[in-house]
């Protein structure tokens, strides 16, 4: 063999979800216990809509201060997937990659919130006027090229 390890390596004994807080707090095996908060979960999602297909297609997603958990669903004996308040539930989350986030908390945070900073981004939910595009809705100056004028 190549030395390549398969399987999951951290197991979950628990895992509670405090709605009030907006956290996700999970006991593993080897005693350690990782209280992580929604909006990380959020902006770290593996799903390919964040993660992209490749590390250059990573999003950074703004505006998630207080997205909060609506309900987590077991995927087979390896992982769970996570309901957000804000309808995204396309990230499974393995065990592995639950413990990691875990165990690299801080350095996330950190740059995520270098990140939000560098682009110009907030955490908060920005609500304003809608920005006008090169056409389609909302597009074309009101001439109907799309159709709902």
């Amino acid at each position: 063999m190549s030395g390549l390890e398969f399987g999951t390596k951290h197991w979950p004994l628990e895992i509670r979800v405090n709605k009030a807080d907006k956290t996700m707090e999970i006991d593993f095996d080897d005693g350690k216990t990782f209280r992580i908060p929604a909006e990380l979960l959020r902006v770290e999602s593996p799903s390919a809509d964040v993660q992209g297909h490749s590390p250059d297609e990573k999003q950074i997603v703004p505006g998630k201060r207080n997205v909060g958990i609506i309900g987590v669903e077991s995927v087979g004996n390896y992982a769970i997937s996570i309901n957000f308040d804000d309808t995204h539930d396309t990230g499974i989350y393995s065990w592995d990659f639950l413990y990691q986030m875990g165990e690299n908390k801080d350095r996330l945070w950190s740059e995520y919130l270098n990140s939000l900073e560098k682009l110009g981004l907030t955490r908060d939910t920005v609500i304003g006027p809608p920005t006008k595009s090169s056409g389609g809705c909302g597009g074309g100056g009101g001439g109907g090229s799309c159709g709902c004028h």
